[in-house]
């Protein structure tokens, strides 16, 4: 873990529940050792010194704030149909270590109506892959109820279909990506396409399509 994620740091912060445990019990930190927090907000980097601990929790005060910004170089914005939310979840912390900058979930033609996409879960699977990678800003998260909705709030877009064009090298991505669902497009959502690419490969999951387009383009 490279950091510790707080929402708000202060002067002297105390340390209980999941922090307290990871810090003291698996990591073995001892008194008057230093702990880097970040709030994922500001890109600054709060260094704490370690004042005293207990079996419950511990006081820590801050001894340095610095500006220490670790962003992705380039801004990625997926526009992602959704798929089982148990994918998802499990793809969330590739897509966030790789740098996607924004996801936004689509309830497309396709997608399932059933599933229903847990925000604050998602929030704190990203915020505990920041703490793993090391990155400073939080990824932003929006759901839009269709795709038409979608094609009316973004006019402009990008679709990773079947019969696009290949994706070419080092291209530059000024509009969200479109990946569709495991049952694929709707013909009504293709007739919305005005740029199409495809990805060399076998036919790939959803979730394995969002890793692969992401890594191409930011990696």
């Amino acid at each position: 873990m490279q950091f510790i994620y707080l929402p708000n740091p202060q002067p002297q912060i105390t340390l209980s529940g999941e922090a307290h445990k990871y810090l003291f019990k698996v990591r073995r930190i001892k008194k008057d050792e230093f702990v880097k927090v970040r709030n994922l907000k500001d890109d600054y980097l709060y260094i704490y010194k370690i004042e005293n601990i207990n079996k419950k929790e511990a006081l820590l005060s801050l001894t340095e704030k610095k500006l220490q910004p670790n962003r992705p170089k380039k801004y990625f914005h997926i526009a992602w149909c959704v798929i089982d939310p148990k994918n998802i979840e499990k793809a969330l912390p590739s897509l966030n270590e790789i740098g996607v900058g924004k996801i936004s979930f689509i309830y497309c033609d396709r997608s399932q109506k059933n599933f229903r996409l847990k925000l604050e879960r998602l929030e704190k699977i990203l915020i505990n892959s920041c703490q793993q990678c090391g990155r400073s800003s939080l990824m932003e998260i929006e759901t839009i109820k269709s795709s038409k909705e979608f094609f009316d709030k973004y006019g402009s877009f990008y679709a990773l279909d079947f019969d696009g064009e290949k994706l070419k090298e080092n291209i530059e991505c000024n509009y969200p990506f479109l990946i569709g669902p495991e049952g694929g497009f709707s013909d009504e959502e293709r007739n919305h396409f005005k740029e199409k690419f495809k990805l060399e490969s076998f036919i790939l999951r959803s979730e394995t399509a969002a890793i692969g387009i992401s890594s191409k383009i930011l990696l």
